[in-house]
């Protein structure tokens, strides 16, 4: 016995609206915003416009130049990608500092990975100006036409999609 006091008399735990748990493999893969490229959106976050998903990415595929708003990290799964010599395989953790523009390219057998963007993404033309910017919203909007976002909900701010 403690003389410890009830901690739940003064922090009371958070009821869950929806399970904290998902199955990755009960989400189809759905196109993503560039040629070669599927995912499965696992959340979102509309304040930082950040969101988690899986990322499949072909074989041999370079992405064009794009811009990190915020970090993103993840854990390749499968296959493997990097820049230049820097190159990931399953299991590597890999790191994408808020701010940098890059080029990353898949590996001869293609990439899969769990992603964290925390923060939206920024695609360049090649003029250099802003031809996308990929966000919490747009991921939903993706994500919600190809039928694989129902374990998500969207917030009531966001009444225009």
């Amino acid at each position: 016995m403690t003389d410890q006091p009830d901690q739940t008399a003064f922090v009371k735990e958070t009821p869950m609206v929806h399970s904290a748990f998902r199955k990755v493999e009960e989400i189809d893969w759905a196109d993503w915003v560039m040629p070669g490229t599927k995912f499965k959106l696992l959340n979102i976050d509309a304040k930082s416009g950040g969101f988690s998903m899986m990322l499949q990415v072909s074989p041999g595929n370079v992405a064009p130049i794009h811009g990190h708003l915020g970090s993103v990290e993840g854990i390749i799964t499968k296959g493997g990608f990097g820049y230049g010599a820097d190159r990931g395989r399953p299991g590597d953790y890999v790191y994408e500092a808020g701010g940098i523009n890059h080029r990353p390219d898949t590996d001869y057998d293609g990439m899969e990975m769990f992603a964290v963007a925390h923060a939206p993404l920024v695609g360049f033309a090649d003029d250099g100006g802003i031809e996308g910017i990929v966000d919490a919203k747009l991921m939903y909007t993706l994500a919600r036409d190809a039928g694989q976002a129902d374990h998500i909900t969207p917030p009531d701010h966001w009444s225009d999609i």
